[in-house]
Formats: structure tokens, sequence, C-alpha cells
């Protein structure tokens, strides 16, 4: 008998009706009062939210069980049954937010880190998921809660060595961005699949790998891709796709993203990893605004309660340039969930927008401490500093960031900008040219990059390396034809050249596209040096001398500032 209300409680359990196998389990119990029929008797407490019944139910002293007894199925070794029931306890009170209850009953440390039955080397015996890492994830969870941010990475990262197939310990890893791109990389390679998994080793490893950033090792992610989708036939797998999105996005080519998040959202409406790169996606391709208003407010309708929903309607106010209405909802996401990194990032981002930068510098600052595996908050705290001519603190900051990753090429551009604003043209060029090397490598869009061809530009006209300058120009015009700042520094460079019908010409087209004072100065002054046959070329100071020249002579003297006219792109 006690053996078919067993199998009801099973199947109960099994088909959700939590009431039913609760009422059977309970039955069962008092019968045999047997310590793992009060475990599967917890576990129904747990799924049907009853998390306090739980707790006591599996802390409770049990009395000897009479000598009749009906016997229970055999169970595993006592301690690993005694770490399933601690396991499941501590569980209980972390959902109940006791969080130094549940550290308390699972410990603070593994009890069974240097016993020599236990380890990463040593497979579970059932082929299973040891509970061992899942305790050490759990672990990494109230730490967490607790703000011991180092000592929750050390448990994530000792339940994936433990187990690699605890893909919730990689998750939190890889998602709260605890790890430097370089340390994901090594810690993923290195993990024991061959002993734990050893005819599924490859396997793992690869799905691991292709959820990395992107940032470095280019060529191994294409190989790990490619093999996910040609030996293991995972080509329309959401994950997969997934990889091939964040490629995309890594090399900012937002339309093909746009088209693969698209697809993965098609098979699962709310995909927690591929939905904040789509959201970022349509608000880059300003075309698809009026489509993210309408997918936050069916995102809201839909799961009111998740972080993403109100990240989403964050975005869309962003979109719009309502600063202020945009931080509230990503406020509001990053309550759902303290450890979203993009509602942080996007909070900052509309404190910078707007111009309030001591504000966004101690949101950026906040990301910095929260989310210290990332190099972009320390980018942007570098920029907010630069924008407010903070040369040594955004120095210090960027210099930060680029100690978590060096192959950024937003980061090269702003490492440039800085060393520009010191007057460093040489190593500002350096930086600008290896920003465009990288960015050629990614094969991303030029597009993306006019803003650096028009600052290495610059800086060859500044160290007056003018045939390199004018190429800089000139690849920004293969892009954009009407691109007027390119035209008028493309012009400037023909000037000091000598070559004045060009230079003649090129001011005609920038002055056809905006009007500009100082462009018109500088076209006058191109036409009255026409007149003069075999005109030399001008040093800059005499360039800046026939400048004031010819203002004085026409009555348009003005404070001296060539600032429109030698005007570094920053971004």
């Amino acid at each position: 008998m006690v053996d078919r209300i067993r199998l009801w409680r099973h199947d109960a359990l099994m088909q959700h009706m939590y009431e039913t196998a609760a009422f059977w389990g309970d039955k069962v119990l008092s019968w045999t009062n047997d310590p793992n029929d009060a475990f599967w008797l917890a576990q129904t407490y747990f799924n049907a939210r009853q998390y306090s019944r739980a707790a006591r139910l599996l802390t409770r002293p049990f009395r000897m069980a009479p000598p009749h007894r009906p016997p229970s199925p055999p169970h595993p070794s006592a301690n690993g049954f005694l770490l399933s029931c601690r396991y499941l306890a501590g569980m209980c009170h972390m959902q109940m937010g006791h969080w130094s209850e549940a550290l308390e009953i699972i410990g603070e440390s593994n009890p069974f880190q240097k016993t020599s039955n236990r380890g990463p080397a040593v497979p579970n015996n059932d082929g299973g998921i040891k509970v061992e890492a899942s305790t050490c994830y759990l672990r990494g969870l109230l730490m967490q809660k607790l703000n011991r941010g180092d000592e929750a990475k050390e448990s994530f990262l000792e339940a994936l060595s433990l187990d690699v197939k605890c893909y919730d310990a990689f998750q939190k890893l890889v998602d709260s961005q605890m790890m430097t791109p370089d340390e994901e990389w090594n810690v993923i390679q290195s993990l024991a699949y061959s002993s734990q998994t050893p005819h599924d080793a490859q396997f793992v490893q690869l799905m691991y790998t292709s959820r990395l950033r992107k940032y470095k090792h280019k060529a191994e992610h294409a190989l790990t891709r490619k093999k996910l989708v040609e030996e293991y036939g995972l080509g329309d797998n959401p994950d997969v796709l997934l990889s091939f999105a964040d490629a995309l996005f890594s090399d900012f080519r937002f339309a093909d993203c746009y088209a693969i998040t698209s697809r993965v959202l098609g098979m699962i409406s709310i995909h927690n990893q591929a939905l904040p790169m789509h959201l970022a996606c349509m608000f880059e391709l300003k075309h698809l605004h009026s489509k993210l208003f309408l997918l936050a407010h069916e995102m809201v309708d839909r799961e009111p309660d998740n972080a993403l929903s109100w990240y989403a309607v964050g975005m869309w106010y962003l979109s719009k340039g309502s600063w202020g209405q945009a931080r509230q909802f990503f406020a509001k996401s990053s309550l759902l969930d303290p450890r979203f990194a993009p509602a942080w990032i996007s909070f900052a981002h509309a404190f910078s927008f707007e111009g309030e930068h001591d504000h966004a510098i101690t949101a950026y600052s906040t990301c910095t401490r929260m989310f210290n595996g990332s190099h972009l908050p320390y980018m942007f705290l570098g920029m907010e500093h630069l924008a407010l001519c903070n040369y040594g603190q955004a120095n210090d900051a960027f210099r930060a960031s680029r100690s978590l990753c060096d192959s950024d090429p937003l980061l090269l551009n702003e490492l440039g900008v800085l060393a520009y604003q010191r007057q460093n043209y040489k190593e500002a060029a350096e930086y600008f040219e290896q920003a465009l090397s990288v960015a050629n490598v990614t094969q991303s869009s030029h597009t993306t990059w006019q803003a650096t061809y028009i600052n290495v530009g610059t800086c060859y006209r500044k160290l007056r390396r003018l045939p390199e300058a004018v190429k800089a120009y000139e690849k920004v015009l293969e892009s954009d034809p009407r691109h007027a700042v390119a035209l008028s520094f493309l012009a400037i460079c023909y000037h000091l050249m000598g070559d004045l019908d060009s230079a003649i010409l090129k001011y005609h087209e920038t002055l056809s596209l905006v009007h500009n004072n100082n462009i018109l100065d500088l076209l006058n002054l191109a036409l009255d040096a026409a007149t003069v046959v075999d005109q030399p070329r001008l040093g800059d100071a005499e360039w800046r001398q026939r400048v004031a020249e010819w203002k004085a002579a026409t009555g348009q003297i003005q404070p001296q500032d060539d600032s429109t006219v030698d005007e570094m792109s920053i971004g």
C-alpha cells in the first residue's frame, strides 16, 4: 500500500498537482517516518511555494520508526542525502529572504573541498549533476545577496569546476560579468570536461565557448559556431543563433544582429539573453523606434514582473530623448533585478545624454563596482571625465578599462581623443590607427567608424602628413559623399597643399550642405590666393596670419577661435 501511494505522490508531483502530492505524501510520511519520504514531501511543499513548511519539515528531528515500518526505496549515501536536504532547506530560506539563515544551513565553504573522493576530476556516479555543485551555486547566490561579490564569484567558479553541467553557475558568471574576457576564456578552456563528461566533452565546451564575449579569439568563435551547426545540427537552436547575433553586435552590425535576434524571439518570446541585444539594435536603428514602442508595451502586458519589460520601456523613452522618464524605468528594472547590467549602464547613459556629467560619473562609478569584469563602465566613466576636461581622471579610467579589455576599438578611439586633447597628436594618431585596424578585422561597417576616420585625418593634418589626411577624409566620403565635416577638412588639406582648385571646389560643396562662417572665410581666402600665380604652401603661423589679415581687411575681426575648423570628433 505504501509503495502504491508513493507512486500517487510521484505522479501528482510530475503533473504539478502539488496539493494532491502533499496530501498523499503526508500519509506516507506518517506511516514510515522515513527521512527520504520527508525529503520528497518537502520537495512538494517547495514546488507549491510553501517554503516555511518545507524548511520546518527538513530541519525537524525524526523519531525512530517502528519495527514494522514498510521499507523505503533506497536513496543515496548518507552524506549525499543529508547534503540534498541541506541544499533544499537552504533554497527554502533563500526564497523567504532569510539569506544569513540559508548560508548557515549550507555553510560558508564547501565541506567536501579537500576530500579525495569528491572534486572536479571525479564524475557523478549516476551521471547527473552533483549536489555539491548545486550547493556551491546556492552559496554564490547567497553571497551576492549579502553583497560579498568576490566570494560569490569563487562559489560560482567552484560549482562550475565541480560539475561542468552546472549551467546556472556559468550563466551567473557570464551574465553578471564577474570575469574579464581573458578570465572567461581561460576558465572555460580549462574545465575538466573529459573526466566529468567523457562522451560529451567537446559539445559542452563548444556550447560554453559560444556564450563568451566576442572581443577576442574571433577565429576560434567562428570555428565554434561552425562546429555546432555542422557537427551537432544546432543551426536553428536559439542559443547558437544568439552566439551569431552577439558576434554581429560586437562588430556594430546592428541590422544583421536585429535580423537574428528577431528569429530567436520568434521561437522564444522572452529570451533573457537575446532581448537586451534586440532592444539595443532597435535603439540604434531609428526606423525601428515605433516597433520598439509596441514591443515594450507588449512585454509589460505579458510579463510585468520581468526586469526586461521595464528596461524596454526605458529604452523607448531614451530613444525619444525623455531622459528623466527613461531613468525612472531603468531604475524600476534594476530594482526587479539588481544584477541586470544593461539597466544600470542605461541609467547612467540617460544622465550623460542630458549633460548631467556629475550624476553620470556617480552612476558609472557604481557600475564599475558592481560589474568589475566589464571594461565598459570604466570606458564610459573616462568619457564623462573627458567631457569635463578632467584629463588625469579620464586617463585613469581608460587605463583601468584597457586592463580589462585591450581590443575594443571604441576604447582605442577614446584613448586617441584623450591624447589629441593633450596635443599629443602622434600618440593620438597611433590609437586611431589601432582602432581602425581592429574594426577592419571585425569587418564592421565603415559608416560606424566615420568619426574615427575624421579623427585620424585631423591628427595627420596636425602632423603635416597631408596626403594621409586626404586619404582618411576620402574614406569617410566613400560611405557618405555628403558628410560636411569630411568635405570641409578635405578642403583645408587641399588648401594647405596648395591645390587651390580642389580646395575651392570642396569649400563650395561644404557650403552647399551647411552654412559655416569659418568655411566661408576660408573659401574667400582661397579665392584671393588663387589670383596669385605660383602661390607657395602656407605654414601654420602664416596660415593663421593670412586669415586674420583677410578678416581685418573685410571688417570681420572676431575673437580668435578656430575650434570649429579644428574640432575633434568624439564618439
